[in-house]
């Protein structure tokens, strides 16, 4: 893997001193995705899948081979189970009020969860009286296989899970959490946005029923997500919303719901990101998805070296690299989350994440006041960590 000539393809890297390391937010853009979202605008901004003339061809033709390239990507035959959203959330939403739940009915999840898996299970339950089953985890949030299937009740319909957390890096072994699922008749869906970037997710492999993805974590541009379903269940699946595009025919008193995926891309979509999203995923194949996950090991395990003996540093999560992705999630005495994260951009141009990371249940239920987060991903070398690592130490010395 040569980074170096990765770092040359990024514009963000090129052209500013500053270090980024904010990637499980939102990825930075290397110059092919950007160069075909200004293709766009420049040569054919029109309307897909509605209108016939050439422009318009380009555009559903775009739309279209985004799919397909989805769908090679992520190891699955049918490209039209991948309906575009705008991040992972609503992925996750469409399918939470979608699928059907009833009163009485329980989703179990687990106790470390972002936001996006987990207030809509909260809306639903003072709405339509379902209830809500927890996996509990670790005290460093490592999740339990054996808690996992202690867990599991009869009145339990959906298993819905993070694959990999925002906050420390764990990853659940989703295989084995979707047999066991399956063994009792309950499909499984997961939030893939953390983990989507990092490793190769082959969902015929995995046989995981919903899928979910933030693309714009993936080199994609922003605003760009991705919901995988298994056909016979996107087809029961009821869409969020309603006007043009999901529907073949309506009267006065009656809609013919188009077939997947077009009944959950409602109204006109963000085609210059979607037809980048190609592009993005091209990129991931030709660096290899394995490449990546080895290469933020060997940064996260330089982090670990270099910070171990930081006076009063404490690491949120497991403190085996291996274990944490590409996320280092801390704390320093005595200093609050959002300082540390200013005084690395203002003393030395590291750009971090702070707070929490939109896990509150996490921080909460383990008394922690939000961390840090560090977070790596292909662009990022081993100067990167140097930098961000020596400022730590001086942050810690000065202030702490």
């Amino acid at each position: 893997m040569d980074v170096q000539s990765i770092r040359g393809d990024f514009p963000t890297i090129r052209n500013s001193k500053s270090i980024y390391m904010d990637s499980a937010c939102q990825s930075l853009k290397p110059d092919c995705v950007i160069e075909s979202v200004m293709r766009y605008y420049n040569e054919f901004p029109a309307c897909g899948g509605r209108s016939v003339h050439s422009m318009a061809t380009s555009v559903s033709i775009g739309v279209d081979e985004s799919r397909e390239k989805l769908a090679e990507f992520f190891n699955y035959d049918d490209p039209n189970c991948f309906a575009f959203t705008k991040n992972c959330t609503e992925g996750m939403n469409i399918i939470a009020h979608g699928f059907g739940l009833r009163k009485g009915d329980a989703v179990l999840t687990t106790d470390v969860e972002h936001n996006s898996n987990h207030v809509q299970w909260i809306q639903m339950a003072e709405d339509v009286g379902i209830r809500r089953r927890y996996c509990r985890t670790s005290e460093e949030g490592v999740f339990d296989i054996e808690e996992f299937k202690r867990s599991i009740s009869k009145d339990v319909k959906l298993v819905s899970l993070g694959h990999v957390s925002n906050v420390t890096g764990c990853s659940v072994p989703l295989k084995e959490v979707v047999e066991i699922a399956h063994d009792h008749g309950i499909p499984v869906l997961a939030d893939g946005a953390q983990a989507a970037p990092h490793m190769r997710v082959d969902l015929k492999d995995l046989d995981v029923d919903f899928y979910c993805a933030s693309l714009h974590k993936m080199l994609a541009p922003s605003g760009v997500g991705m919901m995988f379903g298994k056909m016979d269940l996107l087809k029961k699946l009821k869409p969020m919303m309603g006007g043009g595009g999901i529907v073949g025919l309506t009267t006065y008193d009656s809609i013919k719901v188009s077939p997947p995926p077009e009944k959950f891309e409602a109204g006109l979509s963000n085609y210059s990101g979607i037809i980048g999203v190609k592009f993005a995923l091209e990129y991931l194949q030709k660096v290899g998805m394995d490449e990546i996950g080895k290469h933020e090991t060997m940064l996260q395990t330089k982090i670990q070296k270099a910070t171990e003996d930081i006076r009063g540093l404490s690491i949120v999560g497991p403190d085996d690299p291996a274990l944490r992705g590409g996320v280092f999630s801390f704390n320093i005495d005595g200093l609050n989350s959002h300082d540390i994260a200013m005084m690395l951009d203002n003393m030395g141009g590291v750009m971090i994440r702070s707070g929490m990371h939109c896990a509150h249940p996490f921080f909460v239920s383990r008394g922690i006041d939000g961390c840090a987060r560090a977070s790596v991903y292909l662009y990022n070398d081993e100067s990167d960590v140097d930098r961000f690592t020596q400022l730590l130490v001086k942050i810690a010395e000065t202030f702490a």
